[in-house]
């Protein structure tokens, strides 16, 4: 449209609007409306994840270099045979054998490919049946490998991290709580017995609400760490605990729901900083 017709358009609708007695008024401007406040982060955003990583290394290995310990392995007399790796996958616990297989399913023929027979008769004992002598030697071997790994890291995920951080969620829980059940979920792990997660759980809940049940969210959570120093207490080998004493029951003192930095922290007696 040329700028002559325009303004003749303009002309004919304010005569219009004069001719039948009508004012023209300016259009309404749109209500603000405020936007919604992002949500806070939980254990899963990256930076708070690296976080939780090296509180559990710190508990697990006595260092925050939670990535030195793809190669980790050793027997801690547990009764779960060897432990190994960033989670302490256990070769008397089956998280050890789904491992290996999803490493031998991605990479066949790798260096612990010859192990899954071994792992899969040990399941659920303590026992070295097939993995000695050399079965130490080829994890630390395949550890130096990337499809290695991120095979432990899916696997965390799957069966340890996203489960936690899942349920903690849908308690209404923040960062701090989140953590408490990854790192119970990681000890415990989640199965029937008295000392699993799912019942650390249950005996916390008889005691408190979660906010997501309407709650007080630091009632809860002293109530359900309390539930895991006595699940703690039912074995010897985890039987010092403080990494809940003198680790996260610092943070919940200090109201530091979402795990904010900087922190400072004691595990087994040697200290440890974020910043």
């Amino acid at each position: 449209m040329d700028p002559e017709t325009t303004a003749a358009t303009r002309t004919s609708r304010r005569t219009v609007l004069g001719l039948i007695g009508l004012t023209a008024v300016p259009l309404l401007a749109a209500p603000h409306v405020a936007a919604a406040p992002a949500a806070a982060p939980g254990l899963d955003d990256p930076a708070k994840k690296e976080i939780a990583m090296k509180l559990v290394s710190s508990a697990e290995n006595s260092s925050l270099d939670w990535k030195a310990q793809y190669k980790y392995i050793e027997d801690i007399d547990d009764g779960r045979g060897y432990t190994a790796g960033i989670i302490g996958f256990c070769s008397g616990t089956g998280d050890m054998l789904d491992l290996v297989q999803l490493y031998t399913d991605r990479k066949p023929g790798n260096v612990l490919a010859q192990y899954l027979p071994a792992l899969r008769r040990v399941n659920g004992t303590d026992s070295h049946d097939g993995l000695d002598p050399n079965f130490p030697r080829d994890w630390r071997r395949a550890a130096q490998d990337t499809a290695f790994q991120r095979a432990q890291n899916d696997e965390r995920d799957r069966v340890y991290f996203n489960p936690a951080v899942k349920r903690g969620k849908a308690d209404g829980l923040r960062v701090l709580g989140q953590f408490a059940y990854y790192d119970a979920i990681v000890m415990h792990g989640d199965g029937d017995d008295a000392t699993s997660f799912s019942n650390i759980r249950k005996r916390a809940l008889r005691r408190a609400k979660p906010p997501a049940q309407g709650g007080d969210e630091t009632a809860y959570l002293n109530a359900f760490l309390d539930a895991r120093v006595w699940a703690m207490k039912q074995e010897e080998a985890h039987s010092d605990t403080s990494r809940v004493d003198t680790a996260q029951r610092v943070f919940l003192r200090q109201g530091n729901l979402d795990l904010n930095p900087p922190l400072d922290w004691k595990v087994y007696g040697d200290s440890y900083h974020i910043g």
